[in-house]
């Protein structure tokens, strides 16, 4: 028997969904030699995690990933996010985002940008490579696939999804809740509509409906496609029969058409015509959180590290961002430029950040309950009245839309572990905006005030740019909103450093730079 082929890179990333492809593009920018594995033969047109969060759409304009996005997104009515689906947008105005709605895009639209990057900057995807076997020791990982090559590399990431095989191989625990509602997505055509099918792709509170013992939500997104998410609600069904909610019907069990049609005749009426079903499949709303993003030369990332129910759009921007904190920490440390514990800090910052959406997903599972108590239904009148204030709502949208996310990050400057607003500037070269800076992956300190010492060193990948502020009347985004002389902005966009005067700051410039970003210059 021959043996497979073994291939050497830098690292492996396991699974090619938006989590395993973001990283490889940030990998692949930063000159990380990168193999993506990916069990299945092809990509699934399934729309599953559809929509990007503002805060995604502006990491992703940082390195000229959204336009194509945008051009390939759902025509949608202009509307604020969601809280559990509650009939108040949540207006992320406040936080100074040229981006304040979510954008509605198919997963696998999503998946097939991000490959085409990261493939054109070199990196390889090798699929129908089951992974059989993760064996890590002191100077790297050994990964070997079913059919396909085995892979030597200096670190791995598992990107593969909330039923990890690398997670379970390693013995690796995933501590939280079991499912305790099942529901089913569905990408699906109808060839003839009721009245209450909408039209348009608005607010998610006026897409929901009960009826018949189902709670169901159709989107339309062109023409005779619709994605459809459904489930029981428990008292009585189409057929007049008492219903727990609880069919018996597996996880894994096919979604049949007959089923999907039940559902629709129960919600949107007999005259909705099924036409074909493009996929389905069933999900829960588990809750689990690895403990640790890190075991020696293996990390986790997306789904692979954390799960938890699929209210408010949460977890394809959450497996993005944490590509985007990852791969500029591994490729410094792949690459021997890293400050001690930089790759470390990946689990120190994403790991709340994924407890957050945890907890706050918890809460809007039971919000959203599709048949409520008494109790839940006044507890909802109170959150929708709270919502409706504009400080909840801004505290709420920034949480739900990550635009308030920030990190610990040392500093006694209020601007560091935040992200700053994309903001019109004037460079040597003309206009320009702040996310422009970031295309090449590199850290940016940023000169407003003309004050960064001409002799001042800076180690590979920091660019500086000495700019102005935009005197633009109509500048939106008041480009005085960055609100410091100079910054230091990390690959990812987020300050590490900014100070409001350079009388003294030289010193702790050159310590921001040693301790966040790069070895000592």
């Amino acid at each position: 028997m021959t043996e497979p082929e073994t291939l050497d890179t830098e690292v492996v990333v396991v699974g090619a969904g938006p989590t395993g492809l973001m990283l490889a593009c940030e990998l692949t920018l930063a000159g990380v030699q990168t193999l993506v594995l990916e069990r299945s033969p092809q990509r699934i047109e399934q729309v599953k995690g559809g929509g990007i969060q503002p805060r995604t759409a502006e990491m992703l304009q940082l390195r000229g990933l959204l336009a194509p996005l945008l051009a390939r997104a759902a025509e949608r009515v202009p509307t604020g996010g969601h809280f559990a689906a509650l009939p108040v947008p949540l207006d992320c105005t406040p936080w100074r985002t040229r981006h304040p709605y979510p954008i509605a895009i198919p997963q696998w639209k999503v998946e097939e940008e991000f490959e085409e990057r990261a493939v054109a900057q070199g990196a390889r995807v090798v699929r129908d490579a089951a992974v059989r076997a993760v064996e890590p020791d002191d100077d790297g990982v050994l990964v070997a696939t079913s059919g396909g090559p085995r892979v030597r590399a200096r670190y791995a990431v598992a990107c593969d999804g909330g039923h990890s095989t690398v997670r379970k191989l390693l013995g690796m625990p995933f501590p939280g809740r079991s499912g305790t509602h099942r529901a089913v997505l569905a990408d699906i055509r109808l060839t003839a509509v009721s009245p209450q099918v909408p039209r348009e792709m608005g607010h998610l509170s006026t897409l929901t409906r009960h009826a018949g013992g189902y709670w169901a939500m159709l989107m339309p997104l062109g023409g005779e496609l619709y994605r459809l998410t459904y489930g029981r609600t428990g008292g009585t069904d189409a057929a007049g029969q008492e219903d727990t909610g609880r069919d018996g019907t597996g996880r894994d069990a096919p979604v049949t058409p007959e089923e999907i049609t039940a559902a629709l005749h129960a919600v949107y009426g007999s005259e909705t015509t099924l036409g074909a079903v493009e996929n389905a499949s069933r999900f829960t709303d588990a809750t689990r959180q690895l403990e640790h993003y890190r075991t020696g030369r293996v990390l986790f990332a997306g789904d692979a590290a954390h799960i938890h129910p699929p209210l408010g759009g949460q977890g394809l921007n959450l497996g993005i961002q944490d590509a985007y904190n990852l791969g500029w920490k591994l490729a410094a440390t792949v690459q021997g430029r890293a400050p001690g514990g930089l790759l470390d800090s990946y689990h120190a910052e994403r790991h709340p950040v994924a407890a957050q959406v945890l907890h706050h997903t918890s809460a809007q599972r039971v919000l959203a309950d599709p048949n409520p108590g008494p109790d839940v239904a006044a507890l909802r009148d109170i959150v929708v009245d709270l919502l409706r204030l504009p400080d909840a709502n801004r505290h709420i949208a920034g949480l739900m839309s990550g635009l308030s996310l920030h990190y610990d990050v040392p500093g006694d400057h209020p601007l560091t572990g935040h992200r700053v607003p994309d903001a019109d500037l004037v460079t040597g070269a003309g206009a320009t905006r702040l996310s422009a800076l970031f295309g090449r992956g590199h850290a940016v300190l940023l000169d407003l005030a003309h004050g960064v010492p001409a002799d001042l060193r800076l180690p590979p990948r920091i660019d500086l740019v000495h700019a102005t502020r935009s005197e633009d009347p109509q500048d939106s985004q008041g480009s005085e909103d960055i609100g410091a002389a100079a910054l230091l902005l990390r690959p990812d966009g987020y300050v590490c450093w900014a100070t409001d005067s350079f009388a003294d700051d030289g010193e702790t410039l050159h310590a921001a730079v040693r301790d966040h970003i790069a070895t000592t210059p």
